[in-house]
């Protein structure tokens, strides 16, 4: 699978330029499907998954011009028969994955099969946005903040600190967010020290691009690699 691991979507030119690379050809030629399970554990998350797709925020991602674009819920997939997603998933040019409670949206790629699937689709480009592209790394930054939405009984929050590990870092996005007082770069380099793969802290002009196992920064903005 080729990754373009985002903080927060197609934010500058050159992150849209890494897009079409992955892609290999424009995106009005090529056909994606959107994923906005993580938001919805969020007060308001159904109104946010609505402005996500209809392109209301600050980077629309739905909105790039994609020849056909579909919206694939990861809750709903374990009571629909596989040969009826599955095949939507493996024709897929793109899977936009959307940001929200990473320790969610990796239980429902979990329970869904997406997960198990994913290994095996070379040539799609997976982009994440903020939760989207930490659910792809070994471990959760945002463990702490998501088990408050973790429900009474459920067994969501067990492994809480550990997402998919498709990739061989982890990701810290949102580096310096006025709104977001845990991504200082002081904070980040601490929770860094205590992982055992290398930690990217990005702002929001800035990406991770992957594929084959080799890794680029792609910014327009400011980034920091922390080593184990």
């Amino acid at each position: 699978m080729k990754f373009l691991l985002t903080s927060a979507g197609i934010s500058n030119p050159s992150i849209s330029d890494a897009l079409v690379d992955l892609l290999g050809k424009p995106i009005a030629q090529s056909n994606a499907l959107f994923i906005p399970t993580a938001i919805y554990p969020f007060p308001g998350g159904a109104g946010m998954a609505w402005k996500a797709i209809c392109g209301k925020g600050p980077n629309p991602l739905c909105q790039l011009g994609w020849k056909s674009l579909g919206v694939l819920e990861l809750t709903a997939l374990p009571s629909i028969r596989e040969e009826n997603w599955v095949p939507a998933v493996r024709e897929a040019d793109a899977l936009l994955v959307w940001g929200g409670d990473v320790l969610y949206l990796t239980y429902w790629m979990r329970q869904s099969g997406l997960a198990d699937i994913l290994p095996s689709l070379t040539e799609t480009v997976y982009v994440g946005v903020s939760a989207g592209s930490i659910a792809m790394t070994p471990y959760n930054c945002d463990a702490e903040f998501d088990l408050q939405f973790v429900p009474d009984g459920s067994d969501m929050g067990q492994g809480a600190d550990r997402a998919l590990g498709l990739v061989d870092f982890t990701l810290y996005p949102h580096l310096n967010h006025p709104e977001m007082p845990d991504t200082t770069l002081a904070n980040i380099e601490k929770w860094a020290s205590g992982i055992p793969v290398p930690t990217y802290a990005i702002d929001d002009e800035t990406a991770i691009k992957v594929v084959g196992g080799k890794t680029e920064v792609v910014s327009e903005g400011n980034w920091r690699l922390f080593t184990p």
